[in-house]
């Protein structure tokens, strides 16, 4: 097992805010799978084949379609359940979109941030609060070593510089707010790029790779050398899950920042990615086609996890290849027939029993 401490969440009133989403989502499953009462706060799903719609999660948890930019709909629900636990992932992701709608994406991920942290500040039930940010958050310089908890924050694009403002923002109510309030833990986390069955965000490399598979396509890379922390979304939902429960236990010694992300000597590029995909899938081919006008995009990026290690006892359990063969199994035998909750479902077993 990774975690004893997976059995802390039976019977628990838990929020996940961004239940819809790719994350979200496999997080909601997983502490349903455990016994908990969750409840969702979210955008209803964008599409049919979204992963909460695939694998009927709305059958598993409360759910209630919510805008967290509006902050007494966030509140008024908090109010109403009470929450116990509150996993805040509810965000705008991409950094391409990002470009599109930089206000949308400031909005959301800074003021919906500020939201959830003054809901929480007025629920006096809630005991342990996790916010998720992104690895984006750190200001990035392309060096060669793994960004630590106390690094620079900063973005030169609307995304990171949105996820580096809320973890300042988060801080200041830690000081400010938390970190005398009894009996009750805060800790924010950063991951790197999460992969997994499920996703079909745009400008996605996963995504991309499975519809080009799926209609023998191409695969088009715009920066194939662009190195990722690549890690399968249970990894980092792992490391919130086990960092929930020891602020559960013991609020104060984990009340920090803590990153999550694969070992060093498991970076690859995106066409590594696309490669392993195409050999797992049994067919593909790649193109490399980087447009002049693209968005700027950072070449070289992942995370040094040494404080998870040593605090948490928190490690990695599955390697590149085993991450890319349970993303691809997902996509592969979900799109040819098979029921997606059961596979979701038998990938957790499989990831606690690792």
């Amino acid at each position: 097992m990774v975690n004893s401490g997976y059995a802390i969440f039976k019977d628990k009133r838990v929020l996940v805010t961004g239940d819809t989403g790719f994350k979200g989502s496999w997080l909601a499953y997983w502490l349903y799978h455990l016994g908990a009462d969750v409840y969702g706060f979210a955008h209803s799903p964008e599409r049919d084949y979204d992963h909460y719609v695939m694998i009927g999660l709305e059958k598993h948890i409360h759910h209630r379609d919510g805008e967290i930019r509006e902050y007494s709909q966030i509140h008024d629900f908090m109010k109403q359940i009470q929450p116990e636990f509150v996993f805040h992932l509810a965000a705008q992701p991409l950094v391409r979109k990002s470009y599109q709608e930089p206000k949308l994406t400031l909005d959301t991920n800074i003021g919906g941030t500020v939201n959830i942290l003054e809901a929480v500040r007025h629920t006096p039930a809630v005991k342990v609060l996790v916010t998720i940010t992104s690895d984006k958050c750190y200001r990035n310089k392309e060096w060669c070593w793994g960004y630590r908890e106390n690094d620079e924050l900063g973005g030169k694009d609307p995304y990171s510089a949105s996820k580096a403002a809320a973890e300042i923002v988060y801080s200041a109510y830690q000081d400010s707010f938390f970190k005398d309030r009894p009996q009750f833990g805060a800790a924010s986390v950063r991951a790197g790029n999460v992969i997994g069955g499920g996703d079909w965000s745009a400008d996605r490399i996963v995504p991309d790779c499975i519809r080009a598979l799926q209609t023998q396509k191409p695969i088009e890379l715009r920066n194939p050398n662009a190195t990722r922390p690549w890690q399968h979304v249970l990894e980092p939902l792992s490391g919130y899950l086990l960092l929930a429960s020891r602020l559960y236990e013991d609020p104060k010694q984990y009340r920090e920042s803590y990153n999550f992300g694969p070992d060093n000597r498991e970076i690859r590029t995106v066409h590594d990615v696309a490669r392993e995909l195409i050999s797992v899938w049994g067919s593909g081919q790649i193109s490399i086609t980087r447009k002049n006008n693209d968005p700027p995009e950072s070449g070289l990026l992942h995370l040094n996890c040494d404080k998870a290690h040593h605090q948490l006892g928190w490690y990695p359990r599955w390697n590149f290849q085993k991450t890319v063969e349970q993303t691809a199994y997902w996509y592969k035998t979900v799109i040819g027939g098979k029921d997606a909750e059961s596979v979701t479902k038998q990938q957790i077993i499989e990831y606690m029993e690792s």
